[in-house]
């Protein structure tokens, strides 16, 4: 009988070797198994590093799959704002995965490779980043022109997700730019994401997840801004798609209230991308001076304060142990709060149970 380890893609087993016991897997396999459950798997995008053990623990305990990934602004080729190339991402997770004995499926993520315009300079930096990820394992992709009117959009998405469709890893795609904290924009209709979903279809490309905009913000709310998702529109649009073999990813779920995350499985959302989470855990808990030099730094130059994670990479990734681990166990809790909430606990078995395999 198969194991879930048989169904690594070739290229992470070649990466991996023969002996590897990590179950770095596609998303394709993992989103297609839990089309009709009530399970959503946790992305996280990992800014800080010292929040992968805690979040790998937790998930170890709850028996959940569970994904890591960055965004084209926090890791590009050239590291983003966060200091990690796809290169070092990989290895990063890969690397605690390995020292701590993590046993469950995973997936690692290209989250928002964002075509924001129609210039060739920005195709290509986009296409230059899928080729980094996959050269470096990642196993899943998020290809994002929602920036762009909606023909433009299929056309692009299908322009670069080609080859990641034929290669059956795992494919996400955006119809309805979502917006960050304090900005306004418009909620995905059905026929938007009916028409968008069934072009890229037409056009031989087949994703396992959409991203579209249903209230949700990326980052932290702003004082007085309230939590608002559509949820009604939610369903309408994946009960939409559905024969498609297509579920909903949600983003900007931080600021988001624990006791309605559950609801969320209720609609289609089969992954729900938390990012800005972990950055308030890794910062609660840096060296006071550290933390201030940062903050500093973002007021000098007019720049948010996650920009300063590039700048302080170094410093922030040689604090002392002590810090390291309230990192670490915050980050545990968060996790585990967050698993529940996904009514994630026990999705790996679930996910065994699904695809057949021991």
């Amino acid at each position: 009988m198969n194991t879930l380890l048989d169904l690594r893609p070739d290229n992470i087993k070649e990466k991996l070797g023969e002996k590897s016991r990590i179950c770095l897997l596609g998303s394709h396999p993992i989103i297609q198994a839990f089309q009709d459950e009530n399970v959503m798997v946790m992305a996280c995008n990992i800014r800080i590093k010292h929040a992968v053990p805690g979040i790998l623990k937790a998930a170890e305990e709850l028996d959940a799959v569970v994904a890591f990934e960055l965004a084209k602004s926090e890791g590009d080729v050239s590291g983003g704002y966060t200091g990690q190339t796809p290169r070092i991402f990989w290895d990063t997770i890969v690397g605690y995965t390995d020292k701590t004995g993590f046993s469950k499926p995973f997936f690692i993520h290209g989250d928002h490779i964002t075509v924001k315009n129609l210039s060739d300079e920005e195709f290509e930096s986009s296409k230059a980043l899928i080729a980094a990820e996959l050269e470096a394992g990642y196993t899943s992709f998020a290809i994002d022109a929602s920036f762009n009117e909606l023909d433009d959009n299929i056309r692009i998405t299908t322009a670069l997700a080609k080859q990641i469709s034929d290669m059956k890893v795992g494919l996400e795609v955006e119809v309805g730019e979502i917006k960050s904290a304090g900005q306004e924009g418009k909620i995905t209709t059905v026929e938007e994401a009916l028409t968008y979903i069934g072009s890229l279809k037409d056009n031989g490309i087949n994703p396992d997840l959409l991203a579209i905009n249903n209230g949700s913000k990326h980052g932290n709310y702003l004082p007085g801004e309230e939590v608002h998702i559509d949820l009604r529109r939610t369903g309408e649009i994946f009960q939409a798609i559905r024969p498609y073999d297509v579920c909903i990813a949600q983003h900007g779920i931080t600021g988001t209230p624990l006791h309605l995350m559950g609801r969320f499985t209720e609609y289609g959302i089969r992954k729900g991308n938390v990012g800005t989470l972990w950055q308030n855990v890794a910062h609660d808990h840096l060296p006071d001076d550290l933390l201030a030099e940062m903050k500093k730094w973002a007021q000098d130059n007019n720049k948010s304060i996650k920009q300063a994670t590039k700048p302080f990479k170094a410093q922030i990734d040689s604090i002392g142990p002590s810090y390291q681990q309230a990192i670490q166990e915050h980050a545990y809790q968060e996790a585990c709060e967050h698993i529940k909430a996904f009514r994630s606990v026990g999705s790996a078995s679930l996910l065994k149970k699904k695809l057949g395999v021991a």
